[in-house]
This record gives C-alpha cells, sequence and structure tokens, in this order.
C-alpha cells in the first residue's frame, strides 16, 4: 500500500502537496488535510487515495466556482458554461449544483430580478432588450414572467431620459430629421414603435 512520505505547503498556503512513496500523490485543502487526519509514515489503500483525491478535487473546484459566483449573481447557464470552459468533471456537476444553492447562489429568478434592476437602473435597457438577454443567460419564460411582475417599467421615461442625454447631436438638424434620428435611436434601443412615436412627438414639436 502506499505510503505518506513526507507533505508540504503549496504556494497557496491553504494547500498542502502530499507525497507517496517518495513521489507527488496529489494535492488538499488545509480544512480536508486535517478532516482525515494525514500524516507521515501513513499507509492508504489505493481506495482511499481515489475518495482523498476526489474530496480534494471538488474542494479545490468548489473553491474556484465560489469566486466566480460571489462576483455578481450567475445563472444556471452561465454556471454550467463555467464547468465546460474549466473542463469540470462530470461526477461533480451534482455537488457543486447543490452546494451553490444551499448557498443561494443559484436562482434563475433572483438572478432575473437583479439583472432587470441592473438593466433598468444603469443601462436604461428597455423591456423588449431585458427580455432578450435574460433568454440568453437562459432564464425560463416563467422566472421572466414573475421578475418582471414585481417591476414598475416606465419605458417612456427612459426613453426620454436616453434622448436628452444625447439631444446634443440633433440639436443644429431640422425638426423632420432630428425626429428621424431620435426614432432610429430609440428604435436600436429595443423601444417598441408606439413608445418612440410618442416620445419623439413630445420632444420635437
Amino acid at each position: 500500500m502506499p505510503v505518506i512520505t513526507s507533505i508540504k505547503q503549496q504556494k497557496n498556503k491553504n494547500r498542502v502537496n502530499v507525497f507517496l512513496d517518495d513521489k507527488f500523490g496529489f494535492g488538499i485543502d488545509l480544512d480536508n488535510f486535517v478532516l482525515l487526519n494525514l500524516k507521515v509514515d501513513q499507509e492508504l489503500t489505493q481506495e482511499e487515495v481515489e475518495d482523498i483525491v476526489k474530496k480534494a478535487e471538488f474542494q479545490k473546484t468548489l473553491d474556484k466556482l465560489l469566486r466566480f459566483a460571489m462576483v455578481r449573481p450567475r445563472s444556471g447557464k452561465e454556471i454550467k458554461g463555467y464547468f465546460k470552459r474549466k473542463e469540470v468533471h462530470e461526477s461533480l456537476f451534482p455537488d457543486l449544483l447543490k452546494r451553490l444553492k444551499h448557498l443561494n447562489l443559484l436562482n434563475d429568478l433572483e438572478f432575473a430580478r437583479w439583472w432587470i434592476d441592473q438593466r433598468l437602473r444603469f443601462k436604461k435597457k428597455s423591456k423588449r432588450v431585458i427580455i432578450q438577454e435574460l433568454k440568453i443567460k437562459g432564464i425560463s419564460q416563467n422566472n421572466i414572467d414573475d421578475a418582471f411582475g414585481e417591476t414598475v417599467i416606465d419605458e417612456e421615461k427612459m426613453a426620454r431620459e436616453l434622448l436628452e442625454k444625447k439631444a446634443y447631436k440633433w440639436k443644429d438638424l431640422d425638426p423632420r430629421l432630428t425626429r428621424q434620428k431620435m426614432s432610429q435611436y430609440l428604435a436600436g434601443k429595443g423601444f417598441g414603435w408606439d413608445i418612440v412615436a410618442q416620445v419623439v412627438k413630445n420632444m420635437v414639436k
């Protein structure tokens, strides 16, 4: 059976390298290292080594995943995309997703609420554009409907504020061309023609 011959700290002070029979065996986080009570001269069966490596790989992956998930809310599709990019083994998916849900870091409805708030507050995005973005993020129609059902959106106000910020671009144009430019700008932002027509009409007499 393999024997632990030495234990060395990694540059990451929260992890150590364990050497078996004077050869590198595996890296492991300190929490699991202490929990498993590993020590020099300890004999391990091959099954024990495989179990330890699985625990260590899970914790290492989880630590990185948490850093990704805590930067901002993430949708389930974004998490699965992370797994693919980082080549996370499929056997770890269920436990990793379970841990994220337990920590309330994986909730598509909460993500939708956050995304809508951010887009309305800082980007002045139209409802149509936000819905498209949420669908790209993998959010279901039910969650989109629920999130929007809790939000009051004044698209006319948003459209007007966007035009006011860009008004300097069209100040020297004749009214007809100004209306055309404003309409094209708002349409490009995803506002419906009913909103576009009303806002432009009120701004250009």
